[in-house]
């Protein structure tokens, strides 16, 4: 059975830092594609970033050059480090593991941005 499970959100003011974990069981990590969505009150789910099973990243305009996503290949374990967080970066935060028909999600993790 696969399990994404997240941790690492929280309250953080403005301009501050978190970093997410997911820890990934059930699943052949190193060759599936990872990615951090995240879906703010009222809107629908986005990606944020991810990271491709061969090392490829990208990420999303809105948060390009303040967050860093990483994978641990050994531990079965993709990160996300948000560095100067902004009141739109809240929301959960969700881990999805990808890779051809196969589409697996985590529970969320909650990030939230105020002074």
């Amino acid at each position: 059975q696969v399990q994404l499970v997240e941790s690492g959100g929280g309250l953080v003011q403005p301009g501050g830092s978190l970093r997410l974990s997911c820890v990934a069981s059930g699943i052949f990590f190193r060759i599936v594609n990872m990615a951090w969505y995240r879906q703010a009150p009222g809107k629908q789910r986005e990606i944020v970033a991810f990271a491709s099973r061969s090392g490829d990243t990208g990420y999303s305009d809105s948060v390009k050059g303040r967050f860093t996503i990483s994978r641990d290949n050994v531990q079965n374990t993709v990160y996300l480090e948000m560095n100067n967080l902004k009141p739109d970066d809240t929301g959960d935060y969700y881990c999805n593991a990808y890779r051809g028909a196969e589409n697996y999600w985590g529970k969320g993790t909650l990030v939230t941005v105020s002074s």
